[in-house]
């Protein structure tokens, strides 16, 4: 999380760098955690480069399957070692694949940037 300098008011924020290695790196542990989990990927400001103080990282999981409700899904992935806030969607494989069929102006999900793709 960010911190403050105890000599001045200055918030401290991870670079974009540093929250992307942070995010590699939870995936790696997280796919040997858990075998359900199919991608991991990032989307919102830091995919699209207008990330700023304050900025959370917006986190879409792809899982092979789930009995569990959408809402309840993200409880399941610890990602409290991030640097920065972050928001989780959690979608099974077959619920990405009806979103992404969906024709639109310009959907969220075309910015989508994966860190982890383990397709079998």
């Amino acid at each position: 999380m960010p911190v403050r300098s105890l000599n001045s008011c200055v918030l401290i924020w991870p670079n974009r760098e540093q929250v992307l290695q942070a995010l590699q790196e939870w995936a790696e542990k997280a796919k040997a955690e858990n075998r359900k989990l199919l991608r991991v990927g990032y989307f919102g400001s830091y995919a699209r480069g207008d990330w700023g103080v304050g900025s959370d990282l917006d986190v879409i999981l792809i899982l092979t399957q789930s009995d569990l409700p959408f809402e309840r899904r993200a409880a399941e992935f610890d990602l409290t070692t991030l640097p920065v806030p972050v928001d989780v969607l959690a979608y099974t494989a077959a619920e990405w694949e009806q979103l992404t069929a969906r024709q639109g102006r310009k959907p969220w999900w075309q910015e989508v940037r994966w860190v982890y793709d383990y397709i079998p």
